[in-house]
């Protein structure tokens, strides 16, 4: 379901965003398996504030401009009460939801019904395990990594969310886990002399006394160009909807002081995607590592093609939906994303050949998906979420979960 406030990086398109339920709906039975009569698109219409919209005759949406505030959470607390009533055992997935909107509501229904936000917890879950593939690649783990992050919106801090769940997995503390990340937005680095934060963003805050001699060359603050020149950064990812953030001098920055640098522009459509691929591998003389969010087709340098993974929730939230109907899961668990990212992380073809893409071709998706919600389902076991069965059992659910459309013959 959606409300239409945050169509991927184009804005609000009001009751036009049902396209990104559909669309989304298609892909759980193209790879997930999940039979198409069990799927419902839901646009959740509470006006727009997008005029060309409002002043178009054609427009088939409600003609007022957004409800906010206690009259629009009222709202979405009817329909999920309407849905535990009529449709219980459903799993919801919030999608495209502003920043305002989306972790608040992702926090306050996580624990009443089955239910995830694809933008926090899908985007997370894939770049995670695009992001595992990779430092695989470089022979290091996670827990070394410093990470910058452009954009501090739900899906930016989602994924550092992610990643740092996965950090402390391996053997960091929560302190040391954090101290790792860059944080920037559109006022420049998370810093705890900043009072602008929201309590998500502020776990990520750096000590102000940490960064307290940096130059401030972005309208008198730190910005994207003054983190990557002040440390060693290994991963650069971009959920700002900025398009060419990373720049040349930012990316040849970054190269310069590693060998292997990761960089994954999110961003999409391709228009605002942070860099384009062919940039990034130019940029870094064919040395980056690099997943988009947008599709890239593959880059040509030094004789050979260099595969652009495309870091889509495609790879994710069609496994989850399956892991879910099969193993009868109650509630969708961070432990569940986590463990789907490092599965999907597992099957990634860069693991037997360091030149291949960092994520599985689309013709192994609907393979990897019942891998993943294989995981998905031993783990909502394991945190007490779903009946426990066998593992031969769970594997046989999930076979049998799968439709595919084959048609009698007469």
């Amino acid at each position: 379901m959606t409300d239409g406030e945050r169509i991927l990086g184009i804005g609000d398109q009001g009751a036009g965003g049902l396209g990104i339920p559909i669309g989304k709906l298609s892909l759980y039975t193209l790879i997930g398996g999940i039979q198409p009569e069990r799927t419902l698109p839901i646009v959740l219409d509470v006006g727009t504030n997008n005029a060309e919209q409002l002043d178009d005759p054609e427009y088939l949406g409600w003609r007022h401009e957004r409800i906010t505030g206690p009259a629009y959470f009222d709202f979405i607390d009817q329909f999920v009460e309407a849905v535990k009533q009529e449709l219980p055992g459903t799993c919801l997935q919030w999608e495209d939801f502003a920043t305002p909107h989306a972790r608040p509501i992702l926090q306050r229904y996580r624990d009443q019904l089955l239910t995830f936000n694809d933008d926090i917890q899908g985007t997370s879950a894939v770049a995670l395990g695009a992001g595992l593939s990779a430092v695989n690649v470089t022979g290091q783990s996670l827990k070394e990594q410093q990470i910058v992050m452009f954009g501090a919106g739900s899906a930016g801090i989602g994924v550092a969310d992610g990643l740092r769940a996965a950090m402390t997995e391996e053997g960091l503390s929560e302190q040391e886990a954090r101290s790792r990340f860059w944080v920037i937005d559109k006022d420049g680095l998370l810093h705890s002399g900043r009072k602008d934060l929201t309590p998500e963003q502020s776990v990520y805050a750096q000590s102000e006394s940490r960064v307290s001699g940096w130059p401030r060359t972005f309208i008198g603050k730190i910005g994207l160009a003054d983190v990557i020149a002040n440390i060693d950064a290994t991963i650069l990812i971009g959920l700002s909807t900025v398009g060419g953030a990373f720049s040349e001098p930012i990316v040849r920055e970054m190269a310069r002081k590693v060998q292997r640098p990761i960089i994954f522009p999110l961003s999409n459509p391709t228009s605002r995607s942070e860099a384009t691929a062919e940039d990034l591998i130019r940029w870094t003389d064919g040395r980056a590592l690099v997943a988009a969010g947008s599709p890239f087709a593959p880059v040509s340098y030094g004789g050979h093609k260099i595969p652009i993974a495309q870091c889509n929730n495609v790879y994710i939230f069609p496994a989850m939906g399956l892991g879910i109907v099969a193993s009868g899961a109650r509630r969708v668990t961070d432990a569940m994303m986590l463990a789907a990212a490092r599965t999907l992380g597992a099957n990634s073809p860069a693991l037997k050949d360091p030149t291949a893409s960092l994520l599985p071709r689309l013709t192994d998706m609907r393979r990897v998906a019942a891998e993943i919600a294989f995981a998905v389902g031993i783990q909502a076991q394991n945190d007490g979420v779903a009946p426990k069965v066998s593992q031969d059992e769970l594997r046989r659910r999930i076979t049998q979960t799968q439709w595919t459309p084959a048609y009698s013959e007469f």
